[in-house]
């Protein structure tokens, strides 16, 4: 990272370009909004190698969003928390284990023979079943559920009886789960979530999958059970995987995408069902045209009509002439 302008100016907070003061840092990661430059009031601001602004002061580097992560992180620091420890109005069996330096608030819990790592925060509401387990640094958002049944029944003769999930999860260390999200422990084995793996809010992961390092799944993402992923993977919101996939390393899938095989690595797809992004724009523009299209079918169709029946009346008329005719 390099400066740009006055390295001497006092910042002490963070805003946007729109709202930041004097005194803020900002940031430009989408060079949609370089003209915001020109209006901005921030006393400087995070940019990419190339850009310039004459009258700001610049904190110059290849990847603005991460100098600004640096500088909030810096200034303000994360999400300070009342205490350490396990609140009395949390519940944690005996035979539990729990870290040092763990923040478990009020109303979460952590069932029998559980383990959960050092330095996590469980918010209020957060879950974690019996023999399930959590590395360093894991963070449960309200009412997030590990461990919980898997989705799993044998139908026979129309009744669907329970299969016993005698699994269980393990969520590697550095992991976020959003809100109101779920990891169902796995029929056999384990359901396991790589390390540095982030969940957005309402996001399902399935029994028996295997979730690779440092994935990005977006907010009302669900994968289907025993499906497996590589390493960054990003799944946009409300993405849907079928079951027993495997998904490669270094793939970007495009929102509300129904992912229905498997895909090698270094993929971007988009759709349903979800096919290669380049391949999926065009058919999203031909959707466009749809009713043009139709419109010209009905016009072709009426064409067609038209000219069948001229030639039936053109066959009908030559009967008739060659009825008349006087036979030799």
């Amino acid at each position: 990272m390099s400066v740009v302008g006055d390295d001497s100016i006092e910042v002490t907070g963070v805003a946007t370009l729109d709202e930041a003061g004097p005194g803020d840092v900002a940031f430009l990661a989408n060079v949609k909004y370089t003209d915001r430059l020109a209006t901005t009031k921030a006393g400087a601001v995070c940019v990419a190698d190339g850009v310039t602004a004459e009258r700001l002061n610049l904190l110059v580097s290849k990847d603005p969003y991460f100098t600004f992560c640096r500088v909030v992180v810096e200034l303000v620091g994360h999400r300070k928390h009342p205490f350490v420890g396990v609140h009395p109005l949390a519940f944690v069996d005996p035979t539990a284990t729990v870290g040092p330096g763990t923040t478990i608030y009020p109303f979460a819990f952590v069932g029998p023979r559980a383990t959960v790592g050092a330095n996590c925060i469980l918010y209020p509401g957060a879950c974690v079943y019996d023999e399930c387990v959590l590395g360093d640094r894991v963070i449960l958002h309200a009412n997030t559920v590990i461990g919980l049944d898997g989705f799993g029944y044998a139908t026979h003769g129309g009744v669907h009886h329970k299969i016993p999930q005698v699994g269980n999860v393990i969520v590697e260390s550095d992991v976020e789960f959003g809100s109101c999200s779920t990891a169902q422990r796995a029929t056999l084995g384990s359901t396991v979530l790589g390390t540095g793996t982030k969940l957005g809010d309402v996001v399902v992961i399935g029994h028996g999958c295997k979730i690779g390092q440092h994935n990005l799944l977006i907010s009302q993402v669900g994968i289907s059970g025993s499906t497996s992923t590589g390493k960054y993977v990003t799944m946009a919101g409300q993405v849907g995987v079928t079951g027993h996939l495997k998904i490669g390393s270094n793939i970007r899938v495009g929102a509300q995408s129904g992912v229905m095989d498997d895909l090698v690595d270094n993929v971007d797809v988009l759709g349903s069902p979800a096919v290669d992004m380049k391949e999926a724009r065009k058919i999203y523009v031909a959707t466009f045209k749809l009713p043009e299209l139709v419109k010209r079918v009905r016009e072709l169709e009426r064409e067609v009509a038209r000219l069948k029946d001229a030639i039936v009346s053109v066959s009908k008329e030559e009967n008739a002439i060659s009825d008349q005719r006087p036979i030799d």
